[in-house]
């Protein structure tokens, strides 16, 4: 294990392979000097560090925005400045990633946004536990996201009695918003971005039992620990929450066919149906999408959106903050890309993963840090290296060829494919909708922890799960 998560740290810190040593991103990485990767770094830091020293002023979105674009702005002008058209075009494809990825984000948003679940829920760690369990379900049908804000407004409200709440949406990023989301191309974006490369619909079932250990394992020690804090809180002095006079029900019924639209854009815009085969151009399926997204707008009542105290600060803080972390990791993830095609070394390091634990533990502590879709398919790029596999067209479906001698592809693939939607549960910016449930929370009065607060969570617990998943299925260090 500590060689792993040596590997592993040296490739936050420095880099590994991106997505594929497509086009001019192959050069760039080989070119570009390490020190570009510290305006990413500088975000980081101050994600984690200005909620601390300067709560009040990081709350308002327009000083988040100061520093998002900030530290974005030299990267996009020594881009522009010294790589030029090569550069323009790396950030353009930035642009569109960060497009597609808040459109759909939005659009989840905004339709679940508009669905009310009524009547009177009072929280049990026993109904805690339920509804994270039918959360890690839900979500590789309608994605971690859609998910997320489906189920926690219902848990929130569950929960406003209580004096503690945190660990309870804590626990519920982990499961709903992350590790639930393995099964299907659809649950997680790692996962449809190799949905994209050649990876047959069905092949992450497979890793269903990865998936049970995780959430199992971590449901388990949410109940047992849920269960404590209820134990000690003074049921008589807290407030009982107000009685329902409705029955348990659903409102706004018909967004789940919003909902469907949703998924079944995703799904034909991938598998490039009405497009000769072909992943449909940038711009139609952010515009259906968003289509989609203003119908449910306009045909959910009001009032809906009102009893979940329904505004648009969630999903902002995460349009801004992401805005900067997609145009400052690009760096980051060129020079990934070239190391870990072994196009140029890193202090003098040549790229070294070869195992499939060293492609969990690597592929999951980038995954932390780094946007998880553009890691899933920098280590899925260098596992097609490995294998000596061209990375052109869809590349994944002969990575996974076993019969033309593959063998060690498909074990690679499982577990870039575990390491980089579990581990996005690792910090706040792991996966996307992790912000937006901690600002969801955070609008409702939960007093949430800080950027290192919840990583003394998610080392504590989710660390010693991943070990476990090591040794279990990836054969140890």
């Amino acid at each position: 294990m500590p060689r792993i998560l040596k590997l592993g740290l040296v490739a936050l810190l420095l880099a590994s392979a991106a997505e594929a040593s497509e086009g001019s991103g192959a050069s760039l990485g080989v070119e570009l000097p390490l020190w570009t990767i510290l305006p990413f770094l500088g975000l980081l830091l101050s994600i984690a560090l200005l909620p601390l020293f300067a709560g009040h002023w990081w709350e308002k979105n327009r000083n988040r925005a100061i520093v998002s674009f900030g530290f974005a702005l030299p990267v996009v002008v020594y881009k522009l400045a010294i790589h030029g058209h090569a550069g323009g075009q790396e950030l353009m494809h930035k642009v569109h990633e960060y497009v597609s990825f808040v459109t759909l984000l939005a659009s989840l948003f905004v339709i679940t946004g508009g669905i009310y679940i009524r009547g009177s829920l009072k929280a049990t760690p026993r109904l805690n536990t339920g509804i994270m369990a039918i959360g890690a379900v839900l979500a590789n049908a309608i994605g971690t996201t859609g998910a997320s804000v489906l189920l926690i407004r219902p848990l929130l409200r569950a929960n406003a009695h209580r004096p503690r709440r945190a660990h309870v949406i804590i626990f519920f990023i982990f499961t709903v918003a992350n590790c639930g989301g393995l099964l299907t191309p659809l649950g997680d974006p790692p996962l449809f971005l190799g949905y994209l490369k050649g990876v047959p619909f069905e092949w992450t079932m497979r890793l269903w039992r990865e998936w049970a250990a995780v959430n199992v394992l971590v449901l388990l020690v949410f109940y047992v620990w849920d269960r404590y804090l209820a134990g000690r809180e003074d049921v008589g002095a807290m407030p009982e929450p107000p009685p329902s006079p409705e029955p348990l029900g659903i409102d706004g019924g018909r967004n789940f066919l919003y909902l469907l639209g949703i998924v079944g854009t995703i799904y034909a815009a991938g598998a490039g149906l009405f497009n000769a085969g072909e992943p449909w151009p940038f711009g139609v399926q952010e515009l259906l999408m968003g289509g989609i997204a203003a119908a449910a707008w306009f045909t959910t009542p009001r009032g809906n959106r009102e009893r979940n105290r329904f505004t648009f600060g969630p999903i902002l803080e995460v349009a801004i903050l992401f805005a900067g972390i997609f145009v400052t990791m690009a760096p980051a993830l060129l020079v990934l890309n070239a190391w870990g095609q072994g196009q140029r070394e890193v202090l003098g390091m040549a790229f070294g993963m070869r195992s499939p634990a060293a492609f969990f533990w690597g592929t999951g502590i980038l995954s932390s840090f780094l946007d998880n879709a553009p890691t899933y398919l920098t280590f899925a790029s260098t596992a097609c290296g490995i294998e000596h596999i061209p990375v052109e067209g869809r590349y994944l479906a002969v990575l996974l060829d076993v019969e033309h001698g593959h063998v060690l592809g498909p074990r690679l693939l499982e577990a870039i494919s575990c390491g980089a939607v579990f581990m996005g549960a690792n910090t706040y910016i792991g996966n996307g909708p992790n912000f937006m449930v901690k600002a969801i929370a955070e609008e409702n009065g939960v007093e949430m922890p800080g950027f290192f607060g919840y990583m003394l969570y998610s080392g504590l617990i989710l660390l010693p799960v991943f070990g476990i998943v090591t040794l279990l299925f990836f054969g140890g260090a």
